[in-house]
Formats: C-alpha cells, structure tokens, sequence
C-alpha cells in the first residue's frame, strides 16, 4: 500500500509539471486527472500484476529449513489466493474467469490510498 502511495504521489508530482501547476495553486487531483486523461498509475500497475500472474505460478520455498523472525513477507501469491481463492491456478486457465476475477482485483487494490 506504501508503494501504490508513493507511485500515484510521483504521478500527480507529473502531471502537475506536464501542466505547469503548483501545489499553491490548490487544484485538486481529480480535476488534474480530468485534465491530462492519464490514466491511474495503480490501477495499471495492479492490472499488469494479475495479467502476468496469470501466466506463470510464482512460489518461493526457502533453501533452508530456518525460518527467519517475524511475519513471513506477502507473496504474490498470497496476494491473488485472497481475491480468486486457493485454486487460482486453475482459474487462469480459463480466460473468461481470469478476466472477471481480474476486475475484482483492480478494484480492491485501487480503492486502496
């Protein structure tokens, strides 16, 4: 969540300077994003994530049997198993579901920030 902040305080910082605006000029984001028609840097970043997930399987399995202290770090595949459920695999086999899962996704991780 910290990064997808991060990205879209990086893309409004831009399209600011695409329009020659200051932030003392108060001009709220929504009427930015109306004005340059760019599209949202998360909403693209979540989308490519799933479209790539969708062809290949991504799990890691430590070389080691220690575990190292504290909470386990997010996979992506923790990420999708939560919105398309633990036969995510499966799922993106078939097209048509992937694709509607997919949705369901953007708008989680983009309602996010």
């Amino acid at each position: 969540m910290r990064l997808i902040r991060r990205l879209r305080v990086t893309q409004r910082a831009m399209e600011r300077a695409m329009l020659g605006v200051s932030l003392r000029d108060i001009i709220r984001n929504v009427e930015i994003l109306g004005r340059t028609r760019v599209t949202d840097i998360a909403q693209r970043v979540v989308k490519l994530k799933w479209q790539w997930a969708g062809h290949i399987v991504l799990e890691c399995q430590p070389r080691t049997g220690k575990r190292s202290v504290g909470r386990p770090p997010t996979r992506w595949t923790d990420d999708i198993r939560r919105v398309a459920g633990s036969r995510w695999i499966q799922a993106a086999q078939n097209r048509e579901i992937w694709n509607f899962i997919q949705k369901t996704y953007v708008q989680q991780w983009t309602s996010i920030g």
